[in-house]
């Protein structure tokens, strides 16, 4: 198979690309520049199935009247530390911008807040939300649903979303540890790249419409995602489930798919959490705590051929703002297209 043509870009390029498509489709000047943020740090850290490639379906959201490209998040503090962002059926990054000062800020008061996002279309990567958390110096959590891609364990119909979850422990001397994973033993995007570029998926990620394993990516796309590890990764979509729904008032995966129309992203609920370490340990110092943690992950390392999550990311990190961001010349076209050039 020959190799396609890609286009490299700069990642102000990216920037700039991404936040004209957008406003060019009815999106106001705030939430196509967070939407352009989230999509050029996918971009930044060579994460592609969050990057310019989401852009035209966030477009054709905005085309299809699903998404208002004008929605104003609002923030309420339902208690000292609890509070809920209503996306007011914008996209997901402004509501997530609007949100963290105050998460963070009741976090340190309390030790512990959460935040629930509601009525909002997620269609990004979710360790950027974490990685905010923790560069104010807190250890952050975040789970969010999706339409119905994955059936439970032992099963054969779509019920649950990918429903990733991410983690983040934040470091004095060095980049936070960040993991962000499906629940699913792909993420979707992961399928439909593999799709775009003509590949095979491994035999366990899904199955096809009756119910056999499948390395064919349409049929997988089709058919049911499966869940990581069998019945360990139906818990933990389980667990997404419910506190990214039934906690914070939003809807599960399958009454998003009941109730979604076609194109872009769908809509439902995040949940984040924030905890302060220092309201864990007496005299509130938690320099100990994180150099404990430090030996864990020197420990770790020791071990030949292990890494620390998310050290691909932060490698790529590294070069890009050098080098630039690789993407499909096609996809560049689309979307050169959509941004009116």
């Amino acid at each position: 198979m020959s190799e396609p043509d890609v286009t490299t870009l700069s990642l102000n390029d990216v920037h700039r690309l991404a936040l004209t498509a957008l406003r060019r489709h009815d999106c106001s000047v705030e939430q196509a520049a967070a939407v352009a943020d989230t999509v050029t740090a996918a971009e930044r850290d060579r994460c592609a199935s969050h990057g310019l490639f989401r852009i035209p379906g966030y477009v054709e959201a905005l085309n299809l009247g699903k998404v208002d490209g004008f929605a104003e998040p609002t923030v309420e503090m339902l208690a000292p530390g609890s509070i809920r962002v209503d996306a007011n059926r914008g996209f997901a990054p402004l509501a997530l911008d609007v949100g963290a000062p105050p998460l963070i800020e009741a976090a340190r008061t309390n030790g512990v807040a959460g935040l629930g996002l509601v009525n909002g279309f997620h269609f990004a990567a979710l360790w950027p939300e974490v990685e905010l958390i923790c560069d104010a110096g807190l250890v952050g959590f975040a789970f969010v649903g999706s339409s119905s891609f994955v059936a439970p364990a032992g099963g054969t119909r779509k019920l649950f979303g990918t429903n990733p979850m991410a983690f983040g422990w934040p470091r004095s001397n060095g980049n936070s540890v960040i993991f962000d994973q499906a629940s699913s033993a792909s993420a979707r995007g992961e399928i439909q790249l593999h799709e775009r570029d003509g590949k095979e998926i491994p035999l366990d990620w899904a199955i096809d419409d009756d119910g056999q394993p499948t390395t064919d990516p349409t049929a997988a796309l089709a058919g049911a995602q499966l869940p990581f590890g069998g019945h360990k990764g139906s818990g933990v979509a389980l667990m997404v489930e419910l506190l990214a729904g039934a906690l914070i008032g939003d809807l599960f995966s399958y009454e998003t798919t009941a109730a979604d129309t076609p194109g872009g992203p769908a809509i439902g609920g995040e949940f984040m959490l924030a905890i302060s370490p220092s309201r864990f340990v007496p005299g509130g110092d938690a320099d100990a705590q994180l150099a404990h943690a430090e030996g864990l992950f020197a420990e770790m390392l020791s071990q030949e051929g292990t890494r620390l999550p998310s050290d691909r990311r932060y490698a790529a990190r590294a070069e890009t703002p050098a080098t630039g961001a690789t993407i499909p010349t096609s996809l560049f076209a689309t979307i050169e297209a959509l941004a009116g050039h």
